[in-house]
């Protein structure tokens, strides 16, 4: 095959290639299999035309459209592989000649990857991470298990205070008319959650059961509720009980409560406080890797981005999202109408730094073609096992899923990043 790449433009161009004759009488062989099944000829069973009658009748050029068709997709990938180019959209094809018993000519108007510039990647400072764990982040640890292990009992005596729970009913209104929404009765409200709009638990401090308190808020401007965004609103509040959290004992027993393999309070101790050290050693290390690719990334000189680059990392980022979601059982319309957002704010939520993570993919890339690395078969094999082992699929349906040039393009993108943060200093 003869290929031939102009550029035209920073990532756009023609690609202009012929396809052999060999390869168009096998397409038309297949095309003229296809359309004869529809064909009536008197004196022939319909779809058992001859080849040569068809000709005589319609001509071989009627064959032509089909056969291109069936030829295309892979005579453009090989002159894709050709020259040496990594598109990033759908080609538009344009047919420069066709004539019979010659090479049929086409060209493709083709949007590439743009080029990168590598700077420097290699031997980065970047800054020193806090791995040490404190008393102060075991006693918060613990405390956070009392938290989650603590009763709540009734106040008989006393005003709220923050960390209370309040079973309270309320009605809101706005100029005096309720809306939608702005009612409930024995609703258990934890001060201090946040839950509810901004003020609103604040002025329930220091009121006790059986009060009546008006409560006064304005909706936030950006209020998922359009129609209540930005305006003042009156609550009558009756408080009916006031509970506060009564926290368990730091002892024996609410270790072996809070871990049912160890027996003393000691034990939990030492325990936690592995887990928290494996914690802040994670946390470092994706901290000094987020710095050392950012670095190269900003170190290294990228061509205009293509607009479709960016729109489709947006898109796989909502598609990867989405399924998450659908995977715990939220479809898309469900998330939409919990969140009060819609496709087109989750679209905007993605594109605020999807330029950023296509410059970090061209970027590593590129440091995978100037290291030459090339993943071996032992690495594809391992990745498979690791990905079938974390997503509980056989390896064979990996293998199905995923072809090897997509393994190997992840795996070397990991080497990368692994050479990049290896490299790294910490000061």
């Amino acid at each position: 095959m003869s290929a031939k790449w102009e550029k035209q433009g920073t990532n756009d161009g023609t690609l202009t290639f012929e396809i052999d004759l060999n390869t168009i009488q096998k397409g038309m062989d297949q095309a003229f299999t296809k359309v004869k099944k529809n064909i009536n000829v008197p004196g022939f069973r319909k779809g058992h035309v001859s080849r040569q009658v068809f000709n005589r009748m319609f001509g071989e050029g009627a064959l032509y459209e089909d056969a291109l068709n069936l030829v295309l997709p892979d005579a453009y990938d090989a002159a894709v592989k050709e020259a040496a180019i990594s598109p990033v959209d759908q080609p538009k094809f344009n047919v420069e000649k066709m004539d019979a018993d010659e090479p049929w000519v086409i060209s493709a108007k083709v949007t590439v990857k743009p080029e990168v510039t590598l700077g420097d990647y290699k031997g980065l400072t970047v800054p020193k991470q806090d791995r040490e764990v404190t008393d102060k982040d075991l006693d918060d640890k613990l405390h956070s298990l009392q938290e989650e292990q603590a009763e709540l009992v009734l106040k008989e005596d006393g005003a709220i205070e923050k960390g209370d729970t309040a079973i309270i009913d309320y009605e809101g209104s706005i100029d005096g008319k309720p809306f939608d929404g702005g009612k409930a009765d024995n609703y258990s409200l934890e001060i201090g959650s946040g839950s509810f709009i901004p003020g609103f638990e604040d002025q329930l401090v220091g009121h006790k059961s059986s009060d009546n308190v008006d409560v006064k808020v304005t909706f936030p401007e950006d209020y998922q509720a359009k129609d209540l965004a930005g305006k003042e609103a009156i609550f009558k509040v009756t408080i009916h009980e006031i509970k506060e959290k009564q926290l368990p004992d730091l002892d024996d027993e609410f270790a072996k409560d809070v871990d049912e393999d160890v027996d003393t309070l000691d034990e939990l101790k030492a325990k936690l406080r592995d887990q928290l050290k494996q914690d802040k050693d994670q946390k470092a290390d994706d901290a000094i890797q987020e710095s050392a690719v950012n670095q190269a990334v900003a170190n290294a000189t990228i061509a205009d981005l293509p607009e479709v680059m960016i729109d489709s990392e947006v898109h796989n980022q909502m598609d990867q999202y989405l399924g998450n979601l659908q995977r715990q059982g939220i479809n898309p319309q469900m998330y939409y109408q919990l969140t009060g957002t819609s496709e087109a704010d989750l679209h905007k939520q993605f594109e605020a730094d999807a330029g950023q993570r296509v410059k970090t993919d061209l970027v590593l890339e590129a440091v995978v073609k100037a290291e030459d690395i090339n993943p071996s078969e032992d690495d594809v094999n391992n990745e498979i096992k690791s990905l079938a082992a974390e997503y509980g699929m056989k390896e064979a349906d990996v293998r199905n899923a995923l072809t090897p040039d997509m393994l190997k393009h992840d795996i070397g993108i990991k080497k990368a990043i692994d050479l990049i943060v290896s490299s790294a200093k910490e000061e």
